[in-house]
């Protein structure tokens, strides 16, 4: 398998788009020398955008985050969040009653901004479950992981209603050798204990590049497929996504994907990546 360095690979595309968490930042924080990456980019005049399926902020929060920690040049609109993809399903689909949720009060901005009443799982008495119109799956903290799952599954028993699943992650990187689950994975068990289908938006789904394309091309971004990088640390979101959308594909080292299994995992999934990566640092 050979390790590409990513400053050889990146300056022959126009537009790069990242994944945020295994590539920009980890639980530490940035990735070590990670700004460079950014200032070689602003200074060759190659665009890039944030596609994540973090759905526990709006994108102004997650930009914020970024700028605190010293990427200023990361605004609101370089996020595209697979939250952006459901708050547009809600507008259409869901036009009255309550939207209950699993996640932080701050994961609920996206439904909140479409004028909707919430309630968190935490919150909801199944007793008065009537008005539940959808469920939400944001984020994997803001409730008590045995009591309210188990109120989950009997709201989903109790009443017929769509499920949105705004982060398809099954687990994320939390030390260079450890994952924690993620609400993509709590998800997976729900709707497999309620026999019922739920609706996915993020990475690897074609609709998440379709908006993330189009979302670039209205900043002012390349329409040419070919001249645009996606770089990920997970195989079976961020590569298969990309690959199946037809953009070239960086495997970066650097979170879920440890590099003793990266050719492993290649050769066994068949998810081939343009490129391997250590990183997406420029030194």
């Amino acid at each position: 398998m050979d390790i590409t360095p990513f400053k050889s690979i990146a300056g022959n595309y126009k537009t790069i788009f990242f994944d945020a968490f295994g590539v920009l930042k980890n639980h530490r924080g940035l990735i070590p020398g990670i700004e460079n990456t950014f200032r070689f980019l602003e200074e060759n005049g190659i665009d890039y955008f944030i596609i994540t399926n973090d759905a526990s902020r709006g994108p102004r929060e997650l930009a914020q985050d970024y700028q605190e920690r010293g990427l200023t040049s990361i605004t609101q609109n370089k996020i595209v969040s697979s939250g952006m993809l459901a708050r547009e399903y809600l507008q259409y689909k869901v036009k009255s009653g309550t939207v209950a949720y699993l996640g932080t009060p701050r994961s609920a901005h996206y439904i909140e901004t479409l004028g909707l009443h919430t309630i968190s799982i935490a919150d909801l008495n199944l007793e008065n479950a009537e008005d539940i119109s959808a469920l939400v799956f944001l984020d994997d903290e803001g409730f008590d992981w045995a009591h309210d799952i188990n109120k989950t599954i009997n709201l989903l028993r109790m009443v017929n209603i769509p499920t949105i699943v705004c982060n398809t992650d099954k687990s994320y990187p939390v030390s260079r050798s450890e994952v924690a689950i993620a609400i993509g994975g709590l998800a997976n068990m729900v709707e497999d204990i309620v026999g019922k289908r739920f609706i996915r938006f993020g990475k690897p789904d074609a609709q998440m590049f379709i908006f993330a394309y189009e979302h670039s091309i209205a900043e002012g971004g390349i329409a040419d497929k070919d001249k645009i990088l996606m770089v990920g640390d997970t195989l079976s979101t961020d590569i298969i996504g990309g690959n199946k959308f037809g953009l070239d594909t960086v495997l970066v080292l650097t979170g879920n994907t440890l590099a003793k299994h990266a050719e492993m995992r290649i050769n066994s999934r068949g998810i081939i990546p343009t490129y391997v990566c250590e990183s997406a640092v420029i030194e």
